[in-house]
């Protein structure tokens, strides 16, 4: 990070010189073209630095195009077409006001739907888009913005054949990029090229999920024009998605993706499903050239976009890794960026802080779009959700002055043992048997011998205990059979109220965020979020097969006569655990609700003296020494926050 600094103000300092030269002419050709006179009226949606609703939503101009891409997706010896549905202000067209791009490429938006309440695309009897799912349309329109929404290659009314993160995905929505900045050719339903001198050329991408990892998949290939992107909620890596370190999270899931959204008659496709479930090499576990494709994090440093991430702490589909691991290429390149951090599960912020996601949404597109310059990165980098109901900013991710500590793990009771303090000395072994325990069997009253689980407890916190990044835990393990699957959990023991894993509820209220019409409403259902009163949570998980503990390349089938190192990484977290709670790290084996796992019947032996929890936390708070660990008090008729089985093969 100290490397990374020095580089993100220079880039800072940069991109705030273009976004002045940019006010000055709004309705520039392209983001590399001239500056126009300086003496150019100023747009009717522009006052100061911001954009106001100036034009009329009912009146917009709404197109549907298809965008000719460079691939042959189906192997029909034509270049694939991807639709792309547009929506953008009449006034601004009719007085020559060029405007940008806010763009969602989606998979969902005629198989699935978009956001809370599940909408979907409709088309009038010409086949002209009417409705355009979520509130980008409706919002940014009437402020000086054109909103593009765009069918992935072989989804909804494109040609092609979706290919599940990888180059034929990315490469569609790229692009409608190009063509937005007149390097790609478009075509209406009747066959006439038309293209897009209406744009400015700066597109911004923005998604939840499955979208927004095509926003990062995009902006790696480094396209010009792509100003700035908001993945929420989005994959950096479609491996560590579908597989935790040589774990295979669900059966077949690159095969059950591709059948969820696919758009073309099932014999057009069928080589590419057949060849997703070939390459993607499920019975190994194993990282290969399919999941390079699909990995995006190497290219960070052909990013030339600005990335506005948000994410939940506690998503359970989409892993904070994904965020995490991504931020810290970006920020390693100085790529100016933005954080938002919530202690919901997979929802969007637009679910969870409404008007002020809005807000800073607006002011950050203002920026990067418009060319207005509102001090937006002047602010903190960080929204950071510390508890129910509270927020707070902070200058950066991890928080600044974020340390590793190790932690020794230590001989116990005979039930648990300890975490800190003076540690086991090398040679002392303690075993545990694979049992396939739930969640809540591995986590639940730490103080009772469990079968099939190793705990470690630290002593009663003094101070509280500020965890941010990324932690892990180095084991010297012997195991009796070539492999097993070792999984791993940082508990919080200590009643609290706790944001719920179910994240938000949905209300009878609507709030309206901007206009509407008879077909096209701006309203949506509010939101409010849940809490519970539990005694303990899971912060965050980490798994690994054993036999991929020297590489995710390839197996290395352990032998029993032999001691092996293995690291297990953990998912990024950010939590204060209180003063008087206590800390817990618990060790499992197969963990049938999160991963597709066989129960090896393996004997895992842990050399207590040369094991370790490194954790990642700011200030002088530490893990309180001791020589036994204390009991947790328990909580009769709390639930835990150990969440209830996901679904194995959800969509992202």
């Amino acid at each position: 990070m100290s490397t990374a600094r020095p580089r993100a103000r220079i880039a800072t300092v940069l991109a705030s010189l273009l976004v002045a030269a940019l006010a000055a002419a709004p309705a520039v050709a392209s983001p590399t073209a001239a500056p126009a006179a300086r003496h150019r009226p100023t747009p009717p949606h522009v006052v100061g630095t911001g954009t106001v609703p100036a034009y009329s939503y009912a009146d917009a101009i709404r197109e549907s195009v298809w965008v000719e891409t460079r691939a042959d997706g189906d192997g029909d010896g034509v270049r694939d077409r991807v639709a792309v549905d547009v929506v953008r202000p009449r006034e601004a067209a009719a007085a020559g006001v060029r405007v940008p791009v806010i763009m969602e490429a989606s998979p969902y938006y005629l198989c699935c739907g978009r956001g809370n309440e599940g909408e979907l695309k409709t088309y009038d009897a010409a086949g002209v888009i009417a409705k355009v799912p979520l509130f980008y349309d409706n919002y940014f329109v009437p402020r000086g913005y054109a909103f593009v929404a765009v069918d992935l290659a072989g989804t909804a009314r494109s040609t092609g054949c979706e290919d599940v993160g990888g180059p034929v995905e990315v490469g569609s929505a790229r692009a409608v990029v190009d063509w937005l900045n007149g390097r790609a050719r478009a075509f209406t339903g009747d066959g006439r090229q038309v293209d897009a001198g209406w744009s400015t050329g700066r597109v911004g991408m923005i998604g939840k999920s499955w979208d927004g990892s095509v926003a990062n998949g995009v902006a790696a290939t480094g396209v010009p024009g792509l100003a700035t992107i908001v993945p929420i909620s989005a994959i950096s890596s479609w491996y560590d998605y579908m597989r935790y370190r040589g774990m295979v999270t669900a059966a077949d899931y690159p095969g059950y993706l591709h059948e969820a959204v696919n758009g073309r008659p099932e014999e057009v496709c069928a080589q590419v499903l057949a060849r997703l479930r070939a390459d993607s090499a499920e019975e190994t576990g194993n990282y290969n050239g399919f999941w390079a494709q699909r990995d995006y994090r190497p290219a960070a440093d052909r990013v030339r976009a600005s990335v506005f991430a948000a994410h939940g702490l506690n998503d359970l589909n989409v892993t904070t890794n994904q965020f995490a691991d991504w931020w810290q290429e970006l920020a390693e390149r100085g790529v100016p960026r933005k954080l938002w951090l919530s202690q919901s599960g997979h929802q969007d912020p637009f679910d969870v802080r409404r008007a002020e996601w809005v807000a800073a949404l607006h002011r950050w597109f203002d920026y990067w779009l418009q060319g207005l310059p509102n001090g937006v990165l002047d602010e903190p980098r960080v929204d950071l959700q510390t508890a129910p109901h509270t927020w707070t900013t902070q200058r950066d991710w991890p928080a600044p002055g974020t340390r590793d500590v190790r932690v020794p793990l230590g001989v116990g009771d005979g039930v648990t043992g300890t975490l800190g303090g003076h540690g086991a000395r090398p040679g002392q072994e303690q075993a545990y048997v694979d049992e396939s325990l739930t969640e809540e069997e591995v986590t639940a009253e730490p103080n009772t011998a469990t079968a099939g689980r190793l705990v470690f407890l630290s002593g009663a916190l003094r101070t509280p205990l500020r965890i941010s990044g990324s932690p892990s835990v180095r084991l010297r393990i012997r195991v009796d059979r070539p492999t097993t699957e070792l999984s791993v959990r940082l508990v919080d023991y200590g009643t609290a109220e706790r944001v719920s894993f179910g994240g938000v509820r949905t209300l009878d209220t609507e709030s309206c965020w901007g206009a509407s019409t008879d077909v096209d409403d701006a309203c949506y259902r509010d939101t409010e979020e849940i809490t519970e009163v539990s005694d303990h949570a899971v912060l965050t998980r980490g798994w690994l097969d054993a036999a991929h503990h020297r590489t995710l390349r390839f197996t290395t089938p352990l032998r029993p006569d032999r001691s092996y190192t293995v690291t297990v990484a953990l998912s990024a977290y950010d939590a204060v655990v209180p003063a008087g709670h206590v800390l817990g790290l618990v060790l499992g084996q197969s963990d049938p609700e999160f991963t597709e796992t066989d129960d090896q019947d393996a004997t895992v032996r842990v050399d207590l003296g040369r094991s370790e929890l490194i954790l990642p936390v700011t200030g002088r708070a530490g893990l309180p020494p001791v020589d036994v660990a204390p009991s947790v008090p328990a909580a009769p008729g709390q639930p835990s926050s150990a969440r209830s089985a996901r679904d194995p093969r959800q969509r992202p």
